[in-house]
């Protein structure tokens, strides 16, 4: 994500008072675990905490074992590699105390005394109570199998590689205060608002960042805090004010990475995949419970998305246009051709299997990169316990050409109720460019 690639994400945890209640929230099978063995049980409940803040994902890389890190986030200034965090004694993290390991998360000051950068989360990860911190220290000491393979050395160039200039990064925006949680709010949405303003981590990438790539809120206190940003030349949408999804679309799409409207891509395909998938239900609800009350984000928002029109009468001439199929420009030749099969001529899709075109936030960004990409690249569920199958569109890179690629996004940015504006084939070379160099 340019300064955070991989950072994707969603996730979460409680309070101290919360943690505290989470085997009570889990399946009645790990009360029993945690009658006969406590330690068992505070190894599952570290293991859990983990899938909940995406751990998994950054600190994993392809021909690695899990927790070695090794994984390249490609930032503005360079290459950041993810550390091995396994409790191997030399190559990762088994000779730190719990303090250290709570300071390295929640502070990003490693056992060394030197700065992380914050490609961690850190910033996030400041709320996580001790309850938690003392969970995922245990199962990452005892849960986790030790490797001394170690993890590729981040070596940036001058003047980013002083680590030490971090602390003055830190001083300016980053917070040490407890989670609070919304005032007034009840037990559910407590739950669900720690959950996302700590572990989850959801900000880091659905928050608008400020010159210094540092997240302009850190919690719903702030109009800004969810408010949409941009990552990887994706604009990526405010979970404010979703007033389009329901309590129990926003679970389907955290569970199972795709919903009646709408299929996880980009980023948020790895968070599914790795993290939100393995919550427990009262979990999910809670986080959907917790972003419905969001009011929408203001007129000073990250510029995630333009707002679709909606006009009555635009989604059926579409449609008729197309079911005629007489004098059709090039986009929408191409969408027939292309698209069609999936996504209907009304551009509804099927529910839970080809999303919405008309209407679809990835559609009506304010930057069209995202749906080239997909246009290009393709796009497919990932496969979760509860929607194993994976459904895939196909990428259409080898067969059109930038000059088609920009018609039918045009075309299916301007169609139905769709009001964004149009895609030119530079645009298009842009993104397929640095799609061959990723």
């Amino acid at each position: 994500m340019n300064f955070l690639k991989t950072l994707t994400s969603a996730a979460l945890m409680t309070t101290a008072a919360l943690g505290a209640s989470l085997a009570a929230a889990a399946p009645q099978a790990q009360t029993g675990i945690a009658a006969l063995n406590p330690q068992a049980a505070l190894i599952k409940q570290g293991e859990y905490l983990a899938r909940a803040g995406d751990c998994m994902a950054c600190h994993s890389a392809a021909g690695r074992k899990p927790y070695t890190g090794g994984l390249p986030i490609v930032s503005g200034i360079g290459t950041i590699y993810s550390t091995n965090i396994t409790p191997g004694k030399h190559g990762g993290i088994g000779n730190y105390t719990e303090p250290q390991f709570a300071a390295a998360v929640r502070t990003g000051i490693r056992a060394d005394g030197s700065h992380l950068y914050p490609a961690m989360p850190y910033p996030s990860y400041a709320k996580i109570s001790d309850a938690d911190i003392h969970a995922l220290y245990t199962y990452f000491m005892q849960g986790v199998a030790p490797s001394d393979d170690p993890a590729p050395a981040t070596d940036l160039s001058f003047p980013f590689n002083q680590r030490w200039g971090m602390a003055l990064w830190n001083w300016a925006f980053t917070s040490d205060q407890p989670f609070k949680g919304p005032d007034g709010a009840s037990e559910q949405v407590r739950r669900g608002a720690y959950l996302v303003e700590s572990l989850g981590h959801c900000g880091s990438c659905h928050t608008p960042r400020g010159f210094a790539m540092n997240e302009k809120a850190l919690d719903s206190s702030h109009a800004l805090f969810l408010a949409g940003g941009k990552l990887n030349g994706w604009n990526v949408p405010a979970l404010r004010g979703m007033s389009h999804w329901s309590e129990q679309d926003i679970v389907d799409y955290l569970q199972t990475g795709r919903n009646s409207k709408a299929a996880v891509a980009g980023e948020m395909t790895s968070v599914v995949y790795n993290s939100t998938s393995h919550l427990n239900d009262a979990d999910l609800n809670a986080i959907a419970a917790y972003l419905k009350t969001l009011s929408p984000a203001g007129a000073h928002a990250g510029d995630a998305a333009a707002t679709p029109g909606h006009a009555p009468g635009d989604a059926g001439t579409t449609a008729a246009r197309l079911t005629a199929a007489r004098n059709l420009t090039l986009g929408e030749r191409l969408y027939l051709d292309n698209c069609s099969a999936c996504h209907f001529v009304n551009g509804k899709g099927a529910p839970r299997v080809f999303p919405h075109l008309d209407g679809a936030t990835v559609v009506n960004a304010s930057d069209p990169a995202g749906l080239v990409s997909v246009i290009l690249n393709g796009a497919q569920t990932p496969s979760t316990a509860k929607a194993p199958s994976v459904l895939p569109m196909p990428g259409f890179a080898s067969r059109l050409s930038d000059d088609d690629v920009a018609a039918l996004a045009t075309f299916v940015r301007s169609g139905w109720s769709n009001h964004a504006g149009a895609v030119d084939a530079s645009q298009v070379a842009k993104v397929r460019g640095a799609t061959r160099h990723e």
